[in-house]
Formats: structure tokens, C-alpha cells, sequence
């Protein structure tokens, strides 16, 4: 298996089945840190620059938590327009991360570019890790989710998945891709106009996934193991939530509701939202037995504290 150490974590076409689950160990290994809220020494002498040319709650503070934990540094911008990125200058990526790479020992980057952070690893002599680039991949959102899985179910393999939303989005580009290495199945639920490409489907048949779509998450949820959930309303970032009408914002062709759960899902399927949500998954779901996505925040600290510690050399 190769050495994670010095590596850049930019996509999940990039993952060999081996070392998913070497991943897996090490976050399981480190997982009691995060549990018992303890912080830790091992990085103690390394420090993480963040570069978010996008807008991030989880992503970017999850990374931040993890290298904490491990008694690390932290360093970056959280909104490029206070950087010459952002400004009059929109200094280029390659000028940047050659900056960048003198005030830390790794970067990761969210960019609304596809393909940005790839653009970095190309000038960085640091390892780069992608935070989420445009339509294209988010590979440490998909990390904690499988790892949640697993923790969860025991297993990846064997495992039925439906994934509700709208398929352009980069989770579920770095999901296809990372299923392709186990024995799963999975249906993808969205409107026409978020339907996977063609171009899209053609590679997923040259990965071997074994995939299927339908048109209502009613009629295949009842086979789901998993149910992997992401927005079909993409927000009006001009607006203000309270200005944006609340109700009936997503059809119910792609709603999760208590009912559905209660009349058609298996009674241990487990249910998955990388957040934020609209209205795809009411509330009043939070509190029953399928809900996960709190498990995914506190496994989404695990996992980049596990890919952290490989990538600068602390974990073998």
C-alpha cells in the first residue's frame, strides 16, 4: 500500500479499496481524543493553513477542530475577498498556495473552481487536501460518511444505498466514485434536470458500479440500507433565509418524512445529510432511530484528524 505521508487528498478516483480501510483504522484508532474532548500532542509541531474560497461551516471547522485535537496549528482565511484571492489583485492560485506553503505544513482548500485544488497540489510542495471544488469532488465528506457506515453497520460491503438529490453536487461525484471499491449497490433519486450525465454514467460503468435511477425516493427506499440525502433547492445566496419562502420548497418526490420512514423503510436503515438542509428532511426526523448526521459532525473531526495525521507523516 502506498505511504499516505506527504500526500495530497484531492479525489477518491485516487483510493485503492486497502487504503479506505487503512483510513478507517487510523480514525478509529484516533477516535477516544475527539470522544473524551481531550487534545493531544501529536502534531504539535505542525500547522494547517486553511484556504476557503467558499462559504463553510463543517468542512472548514472540522479541520480546524481535528488539528486542534491533535495539538496542532492553524492558520488561513475563511473568505477570500479579505485576501488579494478575492480583491482587485485576484491573485492566482499557483501565486497563492506558493505563499501559502511557507506558513504551514498542509493546506486544504475549498474553491468554487473545479479542479482548484488539484491546480494547487501542481505548485504546493505541501500536501493539499481538497475541501470541496465546485461540481467536482468533496473526497473527506464521503470518508466520514463511509466511516460512519461502518462504524454504524459493521460492514461497507453487501450494503443497499439510495442517494437523493441533485447529482451535480461534488458529494456525490467523491460517493459514486468511492462505492465503485465495495460490493454495494446503490439508486440515484433526482429531478431530470440533476439527473446524472451521460458522460457521468459512462464512467461510472468503466468504475464496474453497480447503480441504478429512479424518480421517487418512495419507490426504492424500502430496499435502502443507507439513505444518503443532499438538497434539490439550491439557495438564492442574494437572499436572506427569512426572506425565502419556507414552505413546499422541495417536492416530495425527494422529501424524507417521518411517515415515509415509518411506512416504507427498514426499521435499521440509517439515514445520512452532510448538512446544511433545506427542508429535504424535516425536524421532526432529527429524533428518530434512522438519524445520523450529528454522528456524521462528530466522525467528520475523526476522519480529518485521521487523514491529518497520515498525510504529514505522524501515522503509518
Amino acid at each position: 500500500m502506498r505511504s499516505f505521508a506527504g500526500r495530497d487528498i484531492l479525489s477518491l478516483k485516487d483510493f485503492e479499496r486497502n487504503e479506505f480501510f487503512r483510513v478507517f483504522e487510523v480514525a478509529a484508532e484516533l477516535e477516544p481524543i475527539a470522544r473524551n474532548r481531550r487534545n493531544v500532542d501529536l502534531l504539535k509541531e505542525k500547522t494547517l493553513v486553511t484556504a476557503f474560497y467558499q462559504p463553510s461551516t463543517r468542512t472548514r471547522l472540522a479541520h480546524e477542530a481535528a488539528m486542534h485535537r491533535l495539538g496542532g496549528h492553524v492558520t488561513g482565511f475563511s473568505d477570500a475577498k479579505m485576501t488579494r484571492a478575492g480583491d482587485f489583485y485576484q491573485e492566482s492560485i499557483k501565486d497563492t498556495v506558493k505563499m501559502l506553503e511557507f506558513y504551514g505544513d498542509v493546506i486544504v482548500m475549498r474553491h468554487f473552481q473545479q479542479g482548484a485544488p488539484h491546480e494547487a497540489a501542481k505548485w504546493a510542495s505541501i500536501p493539499v487536501i481538497n475541501g470541496g471544488d465546485g461540481w467536482g469532488e468533496h473526497p473527506t465528506q464521503i470518508l466520514t460518511d463511509l466511516y460512519t457506515v461502518l462504524r454504524e453497520k459493521g460492514r461497507i460491503d453487501g450494503l443497499s444505498w439510495v442517494a437523493v438529490g441533485d447529482m451535480r453536487m461534488r458529494t456525490m461525484h467523491s460517493l459514486a466514485y468511492a462505492l465503485s471499491q465495495f460490493d454495494c449497490e446503490i439508486t440515484f433519486v433526482s429531478p431530470p434536470d440533476m439527473s446524472l450525465t451521460n458522460e457521468f454514467k459512462e464512467e461510472l460503468k468503466l468504475y464496474n458500479l453497480n447503480f441504478s435511477e429512479a424518480e421517487h425516493v418512495e419507490q426504492v427506499i424500502h430496499k435502502a440500507d443507507i439513505v444518503l440525502v443532499e438538497p434539490v433547492v439550491q439557495p438564492d445566496y442574494t437572499k436572506s433565509r427569512h426572506e425565502v419562502e419556507e414552505h413546499g420548497l422541495t417536492p416530495d418526490n425527494y422529501k424524507i418524512t417521518r411517515e415515509l420512514l415509518a411506512n416504507k423503510a427498514k426499521s435499521d436503515m440509517i439515514l445520512l445529510h452532510s448538512l446544511p438542509r433545506m427542508d429535504e428532511i424535516p425536524l421532526d426526523v432529527d429524533i428518530t432511530r434512522h438519524s445520523r448526521y450529528w454522528q456524521e459532525a462528530f466522525n467528520g473531526v475523526v476522519m480529518r484528524m485521521a487523514l491529518l495525521a497520515l498525510v504529514l507523516g505522524k501515522m503509518e
